[in-house]
C-alpha cells in the first residue's frame, strides 16, 4: 500500500513562511517515484495545482505562486517540500501531498496517490 503523509503546515503570519514536508511509502523499498506534487484547497474552492516535480528535476508551478513557493524533492529519503515565502490570507488552504509512479523491488503503483492533507493558516 502506498501512503503519503504531510507535516508542517500551521498558523503563521501575513508575510511568513512556512515549510511543509510530505513522506512516501509503500509495501517494499520504493526504488523511483515518477511524480511529486502540492495542491490545495481553500474552503468553498476545488482543489488546484501549486507545484510539481518530476524525477528529472522539471517543476511546473501555478503561476500565481512561482515567485513565493518552490518545490523541492528529496529522491533518496522519498520525500518532497514546499517552501513557502510571502505567505498571503488567500494562501490559507488544506495542502496535500500528491505522487504518481512509484516503483518498488515488487510493484509498479500507478496512482495518483494522496496525502491526508495539513492546514495552512495565514492569519494575524
Amino acid at each position: 500500500q502506498v501512503q503519503l503523509v504531510e507535516s508542517g503546515g500551521g498558523l503563521v503570519q501575513p508575510g511568513g513562511s512556512l515549510r511543509l514536508s510530505c513522506a512516501v511509502s509503500a509495501s517494499g523499498i520504493i526504488s523511483a517515484i515518477n511524480q511529486l506534487g502540492w495542491y490545495r484547497q481553500a474552503p468553498g474552492e476545488e482543489r488546484e495545482l501549486v507545484a510539481i516535480m518530476s524525477a528529472g528535476g522539471s517543476t511546473l508551478y501555478a503561476d500565481s505562486l512561482k515567485d513565493r513557493f518552490t518545490i523541492s524533492r528529496d529522491n533518496a529519503e522519498n520525500r518532497v517540500y514546499l517552501q513557502m515565502n510571502t505567505l498571503k490570507p488567500e494562501d490559507t488552504a488544506v495542502y496535500y501531498c500528491h505522487a504518481n509512479g512509484i516503483v518498488t523491488e515488487m510493484n509498479f503503483y500507478g496512482g495518483p496517490y494522496w496525502g491526508k492533507g495539513t492546514l495552512v493558516t495565514v492569519s494575524s
